[in-house]
């Protein structure tokens, strides 16, 4: 039985893959010393980077997952950069998971001068999946790395919450900063780290609703920005692999004095926005403005 969902977003419908077929949660090569060489990738690849030549990392970009998750609806992914004058500016970086129904679970753009240095979130897993990080460095050169997560149902999981609690606190966001502990350039302060948290059921269009017994509709964050002032810090293009209440940890060099501002939009159409001050430490909350 194949599985097809129709997606709004361009991104996410670069391959879709059957989703029935490859959700066996005991492979053969489970016994093995480790994982198979994927032959999706050498299929996947072209169609999301093209022709373009893809590089080894070689500690540019550096991926960190566990080799076997606790929730393949929330898997936890830590991405760390390098971005010394040795190795360039690193513009974009590409997120995929090659075994989900749709693998490029998010592409994220960074500002010019905003010094992104560690991004972490969370993903699903669908099925035993390599899942990778290509980075795009400001000379154009991709650079990838990957790890290799045992996983599986993570795209058709049930929702956490149901869907009345879901929809009333759709868009609310969280934003926790943490004390700078280093000094960047001199008109900068290292935040050392901030936590950006969005309530949002990010449906995959996999999931069945336990009383119907209907497919949910997909629906969940595509867009996201996130700026001081008016400067970019980074921008999101995600897609159903992004998990539930969509959360973004990242270290950028922060100005003091100007406000942290997010917006975000969903595939029907509703726009979110807010923003607080750096100077504020701790957890913030606040409602969405729609």
């Amino acid at each position: 039985m194949f599985a097809t969902i129709e997606l709004r977003n361009p991104l996410v419908a670069v391959v879709l893959f059957a989703f029935f077929g490859s959700a066996l949660p005991f492979p053969v090569w489970a016994q093995n010393a480790g994982p198979p060489e994927s032959t999706t990738w050498n299929s996947l690849k072209g169609d999301v980077f093209e022709q373009k030549s893809i590089e080894a990392a070689n500690g540019i970009v550096t991926i960190d997952a566990p080799k076997r998750a606790e929730d393949a609806a929330i898997v936890p992914v830590d991405l760390h950069f390098k971005t010394d004058a040795a190795s360039g500016r690193i513009k974009a970086v590409t997120l995929i998971v090659d075994e989900n129904p749709s693998p490029v679970a998010a592409v994220f753009k960074f500002g010019p001068d905003a010094g992104v240095t560690h991004l972490a979130t969370r993903l699903r897993v669908n099925a035993y999946s390599y899942v990778r990080a290509i980075a795009e460095t400001e000379d154009g050169k991709l650079h990838m790395t990957e790890t290799y997560v045992k996983a599986s149902g993570g795209c058709s999981a049930p929702a956490m919450k149901n869907t009345d609690e879901a929809l009333a606190n759709l868009g609310k966001m969280k934003l926790r900063v943490f004390p700078a502990k280093t000094t960047g350039l001199a008109s900068m302060t290292r935040a050392t780290e901030m936590q950006l948290m969005i309530r949002h059921p990010n449906n995959s269009g996999l999931q069945m609703d336990q009383v119907t017994r209907y497919y949910i509709p997909a629906h969940f964050i595509q867009g996201l920005t996130v700026s001081q002032g008016d400067r970019l810090i980074m921008s999101m293009e995600g897609g159903i692999s992004i998990s539930e209440d969509p959360n973004f940890r990242f270290e950028f060099d922060a100005k003091p004095g100007e406000d942290i501002k997010v917006e975000a939009a969903d595939t029907e159409g509703k726009k979110f926005r807010d923003e607080w001050p750096l100077e504020s430490s701790g957890l913030q909350e606040s409602k969405p403005r729609i």
